[in-house]
């Protein structure tokens, strides 16, 4: 069954909204090639937020250990110390969705 990955870290969410599209579209093609399900990111006033569905967490950290440039954008955006957490679905019978 597949993974959620969180990344939370302090920071400024408009530095990730000014990252060059053709950079963000590089990172995402290669998300792609380790098996991405989907990603997507938020943001607070203060708080970058990175939700992401991988097949398992070899896949992300084999996408993370080939993308130098996820450190690039978060030595932009981000003031603190990511937070990178993985989430396995409870099986509790009341999904919606």
């Amino acid at each position: 069954m597949s993974v959620l990955m969180t990344l939370r870290v302090s920071g400024d969410p408009k530095e990730v909204e000014a990252t060059d599209p053709d950079v963000l579209k590089t990172i995402i093609d290669r998300a792609k090639e380790h098996g991405v399900i989907s990603h997507h990111f938020y943001g607070s006033d203060n708080e970058i937020l990175v939700i992401d569905e991988w097949p398992d967490e070899a896949s992300f950290q084999k996408f993370f250990d080939a993308s130098p440039d996820v450190e690039e954008l978060m030595q932009r955006a981000a003031t603190g110390e990511p937070a990178i957490s993985f989430w396995h679905h409870l099986d509790t019978h009341d999904d919606v969705g």
